[in-house]
């Protein structure tokens, strides 16, 4: 993990983002099976993509929401280990934020509820700040320098 000569690569770019994607539907995949999957009877994408279903006004909307919640943060781990830059997190945070936009566009239209632009803003903002969080973390740990001390 050397910082000093950056070489842009697109594919590498790509590859990180479609698998932090991948990562992030899994994890609310794994989610929504066991916080709303035990509520619903049969458990479908709407879940996943359709804006009605982010609601505050029933518990399975609690549901929803949390598990959104939880795959925002373990999206933040999976940046730790895939983008490893506390300056990308934001740039990928955002990108899968407005794929999933994207996705929910096509699945069911444009988002009118309140309560799914608010959600994911506050998701996409705990996803960058807790990646550049630990990202940060990581970049700022001391490197030992064992082998040019003269042993004593």
């Amino acid at each position: 993990m050397f910082y000093g000569a950056i070489v842009w690569d697109p594919w590498l770019i790509v590859s990180q983002i479609v698998c932090l994607q991948c990562l992030y539907y899994l994890t609310l995949g794994f989610f929504m099976t066991i916080l709303v999957g035990t509520r619903v009877s049969r458990m479908s994408l709407m879940y996943f993509f359709d804006f009605s279903t982010l609601t505050a006004a029933t518990v399975t909307g609690w549901c929803a929401i949390v598990s959104f919640f939880l795959s925002s943060a373990a999206g933040a781990g999976y940046m730790f280990y895939l983008v490893e830059r506390a300056k990308k997190c934001l740039d990928f945070s955002a990108t899968l934020y407005l794929v999933h936009l994207f996705l929910c566009i096509i699945y069911g239209g444009w988002p009118s509820s309140i309560t799914w632009w608010i959600v994911n803003f506050t998701c996409l903002a705990l996803m960058a700040l807790l990646g550049e969080r630990l990202c940060i973390k990581r970049e700022l740990r001391e490197i030992p320098i064992t082998r040019l001390r003269p042993n004593v």
